[in-house]
């Protein structure tokens, strides 16, 4: 037996379905569609964008198709930046022995843009060819990406056949049905632009683009009077989503999660999460799915929603929690729950009681990075000047995250606060970011508490398309680790190199992965090609430097610099499914340029 085969063997050993169960499909006749997931089993249980679809695909007779997983085995080969699995084995699902390039689709979900060349290890990986323009319909899969990595779907539009924007519950059963009668029934029309048709999918391979010297485009025009001019994502209602939308579907016996609420109530400047409509899960669909988890003996539970406090039945939920949890306990067992990051200005004095009883709390980002998650809340303010918090269109005001942290103090739980700030944005100041330091150290003066423990995570500003910061400049990933390490600086002068080696932490994500960002969050088709240079050439992405990556760039015409600047071009890269307001866009630019000039 082969140790792909013992591995898969294991998986299978230890999962549990924890929805519904349903009949599964002959798969006689029938589409068979491969997830690529890059990552180990624990952490693939989590993506649920694939899992649920996978879920919906399998338990919907209308759909023609079954579906299945391919993830990043425990013994595959490393080699560079290419993975292989042991012995030659061909690389396989879990749920069947046929190699993954026999599917007819492939799905891809991308979380992250600077994790793009992800693409080009698994279709390497699966053995199929990379590049829409190389795959022949019929004999090799339809490759379908998807995911917020994509929100400027153009670095990989000559290696993704479609891009599903939004929800795909609707799009991608409309895909497979297309697929599964265009294979007996060819037509006239091809099939790529059949799919193009459909709402909620983008196909790149449809779109001629004339590009600019050194990045961007003057021109995005469909190929076909047939494929619109524009694409909208798919958001759908709370009914039209079955419940593996909300939960996790499967679990390995330690740990199962759910998502409370999609969107948020809020539409801040540089986020995407206020895009989609609001919307709530029923409370009976997510009590039920604990009371599913209890009966499995699962002991640790996932709210992962960054907008938690927004559930209109939180205490509801978390009473429901605790309950488990208390039944655990008398049978000698530990709950643990993991929370999403909040916001200031939702933190109640009943919701701290209704978290803190449950007994084992933690935030999801620590417990799954930095190895330490109990008593921990996280609060995001972004910015500690007022008046740039403002800007923005946050509302957590200092004097909510004071509130917020009195509560914490009284609540005598809480002994750790994680503070999200964001630094290299248009319209800060120097000062702007050392009051970072000195609002850390206030936030841990007002916590009170002699073992709080105060966590300053930064993020380097990164324009989101989509959002109405999506044309703006940003700094040089370099730059911006300086201004990290300044701000820490400033932090240990502050309390002393004791008190901060016990007390403080600064973290901030690595500039090669930002240098990464900003030439796949907002590149043209051409930057595609880029990633394929480096990976093929074997440059070891995850600690590519500014010097490397502008070389490369170079070579296929390109400017790194370009990719920084503020786009005021009137055809973004992503322009086909660019929807935001340009009035609004330079509205909103000048008045941080405003505020940047001002002494």
């Amino acid at each position: 037996m082969s140790q792909l085969q013992q591995e898969i063997d294991g998986i299978l050993a230890r999962e549990i379905p924890v929805v519904d169960p349903y009949e599964p499909k002959d798969p006689a006749g029938l589409l068979r569609m491969v997830f690529l997931m890059p990552f180990g089993h624990a952490y693939s249980l989590m993506c649920n964008g694939p899992m649920s679809l996978r879920d919906l695909i399998n338990r919907s007779a209308d759909v023609p198709a079954v579906a299945e997983r391919a993830i990043q085995y425990e013994c595959l080969i490393r080699d560079g930046n290419q993975l292989t699995t042991p012995n030659g084995v061909p690389y396989r699902s879990i749920e069947s022995p046929l190699p993954v390039n026999q599917a007819d689709v492939i799905g891809i979900s991308v979380v992250n843009s600077g994790d793009l060349h992800s693409v080009l290890r698994l279709l390497d990986l699966a053995g199929i060819p990379r590049r829409t323009a190389d795959r022949v319909p019929g004999v090799h899969p339809l490759v379908v990406g998807g995911n917020s990595g994509l929100a400027d779907p153009e670095p990989l539009a000559d290696y993704l056949d479609a891009v599903a924007l939004g929800e795909a519950e609707q799009s991608l059963p409309e895909l497979l049905r297309i697929v599964h009668a265009h294979r007996t029934d060819l037509g006239a029309t091809p099939l790529h632009e059949l799919i193009a048709r459909l709402p909620g999918l983008y196909v790149p391979s449809m779109y001629e683009c004339d590009f600019l010297p050194g990045g961007g485009v003057s021109a995005i025009r469909p190929a076909r009077l047939t494929v619109p001019d524009r694409v909208d994502a798919q958001y759908l209602t709370v009914d039209d989503l079955h419940s593996a939308h909300f939960c996790y579907p499967v679990t390995d016996g330690t740990a199962a999660g759910l998502h409370p609420v999609l969107g948020c109530l809020h539409s801040c400047g540089f986020c995407n999460l206020g895009v989609p409509a609001f919307r709530q899960a029923p409370l009976d669909m997510l009590t039920d799915y604990v009371d599913r988890l209890e009966a499995h003996k699962v002991r640790k539970i996932i709210i992962s929603a960054p907008t938690f406090t927004q559930y209109k039945n939180r205490r509801e939920l978390l009473e429901h929690i605790r309950a488990y949890a208390d039944r655990a306990a008398a049978e000698g067992e530990k709950v643990t729950t993991i929370i999403g990051s909040i916001r200031a200005d939702e933190i109640s004095a009943d919701y701290l009681e209704a978290v803190t009883e449950l007994g084992d709390f933690g935030h999801l980002f620590t417990e799954l990075n930095l190895g330490k998650a109990r008593g921990i809340i996280t609060i995001a303010p972004e910015w500690a000047a007022p008046d740039l918090v403002a800007l923005y269109g946050k509302t957590q005001k200092r004097e909510r995250v004071d509130k917020a942290i009195d509560l914490c103090r009284e609540s005598e739980h809480v002994n750790t606060v994680m503070l999200y700030f964001i630094v290299g944005a248009p319209g800060e100041r120097p000062a702007d970011r050392y009051a970072i330091a000195d609002y850390a150290h206030d936030v841990r003066q007002r916590l009170g508490h002699p073992d709080g423990t105060v966590i300053v995570k930064l993020h380097q500003f990164m324009p989101k398309p989509g959002t109405l910061s999506q044309r703006l400049r940003m700094a040089d990933p370099d730059l911006a680790q300086e201004y990290g390490d300044q701000i820490a600086a400033r932090l240990r002068e502050l309390v002393g190199d004791e008190e901060y080696k016990q007390h403080y932490r600064v973290e901030q994500f690595g500039a090669s992965r930002m240098h990464l960002e900003v030439v796949c969050s907002r590149g043209d088709r051409r930057m595609g090609h880029v990633l394929e240079d480096l990976y093929d050439a074997g440059t070891d992405l995850s600690a590519i430097t500014k010097d490397q990556l502008g070389a490369a760039l170079e070579k296929r015409g390109l400017d790194y610099d370009r990719h920084l600047r503020h786009m005021d071009e009137p055809v973004l890269p992503w322009h086909t499914v660019n929807h935001v307001n340009p009035a609004a866009e330079r509205e909103f630019a000048a008045a941080l340029a405003e505020r940047e000039a001002r002494a």
